[in-house]
């Protein structure tokens, strides 16, 4: 029983920080149509400038530092590279794969300056632990439960109570008709990817900490993981993406703390968890958990 509730809590926090990815692939599908394969290298830019900074301007600076560097690189590769003018959603494709480029450029440098190190981000949880009822659980999954919670809470209320938030669910309507509508859609869309980059940067800290050795030049594929969770509860729904991310993550922590009970399929099969739960939902559900049919006229 302790061991269930160990992995429960476990995949609760992983849930909790695929959301943080998980959001930034919403936000920029919505506010842009585009599927952000860039988003796993954001994620360890954010990493990395926390974990060089931290000695010198301490966990909380280096954080800020990370948090608004990636969130204007982000902007940055939407407004440079990605388009120039009012963005055309008939377009939205091939800035997708554009992304793919960038990915690769930001992994191949990052790659070459973290080598085979593994960086600590000097977080101020450490190696330490708390007694949970009859489960001991590292202070950094407790953490990362709470600034998750907080993180979105915000995300949320940005969504509900701002002018840029209903520009954004205008968007991810009908970009064409917000358009016609007066909604500034380039300023929509860069603000979407300056929020997603800091959200990925934030993921990072808690991607990288205890029980984590720290963070590798392979710690940005772990944002693919939360990519499944996006699909699952509906590209367009923020809503979705938390449930998709709680899906995913508590998924992956029982599969590891079974896995000697599913070794009938393979010794890996905890790493491709995310993506098999996310093809029987697609079976069931084409369009996500949240996801609605749309309807086009011909």
């Amino acid at each position: 029983m302790t061991g269930l509730l160990d992995d429960l809590l476990g995949g609760l926090a992983l849930g909790a920080v695929y959301a943080l990815v998980a959001l930034g692939f919403v936000v920029i599908f919505k506010a842009s149509g585009v599927l952000n394969f860039a988003h796993g290298s954001l994620l360890l830019l954010g990493g990395y400038l926390t974990a060089v900074l931290h000695d010198d301007l301490g966990f909380a600076g280096a954080l800020a530092v990370g948090v608004l560097a990636t969130a204007v690189l982000a902007g940055a590769i939407d407004r440079l590279l990605l388009r120039r003018g009012d963005p055309d959603p008939h377009t939205a494709h091939v800035q997708t794969i554009v992304t793919i480029g960038v990915d690769i450029v930001l992994l191949t440098d990052l790659s070459r300056r973290i080598g085979g190190d593994l960086l600590v981000l000097g977080d101020p949880w450490g190696d330490a632990v708390t007694r949970v009822g009859p489960v001991t659980v590292a202070d950094s999954r407790l953490a990362a439960i709470a600034v998750s919670a907080v993180a979105i809470a915000v995300v949320f209320a940005l969504f509900r109570y701002t002018r840029w938030g209903l520009s954004l669910r205008a968007a991810g309507e009908d970009l064409e008709a917000a358009a016609l509508m007066g909604v500034r859609l380039s300023r929509v869309r860069t603000l979407a990817w300056c929020l997603a980059g800091a959200l990925a940067a934030l993921a990072a800290v808690f991607l990288a900490a205890f029980p984590a050795p720290g963070l590798e030049r392979t710690t940005g594929q772990i944002a693919l993981k939360a990519f499944p969770a996006a699909i699952l509860g509906g590209m367009a729904s923020p809503a979705g993406a938390l449930a998709g991310s709680l899906l995913i993550g508590l998924t992956e922590a029982l599969v590891a703390g079974h896995q000697s009970e599913l070794r009938v399929l393979g010794e890996g099969f905890g790493d491709v968890a995310p993506y098999a739960v996310m093809v029987l939902v697609l079976l069931v559900r084409p369009t996500g958990l949240f996801g609605t049919r749309g309807a086009a006229r011909v």
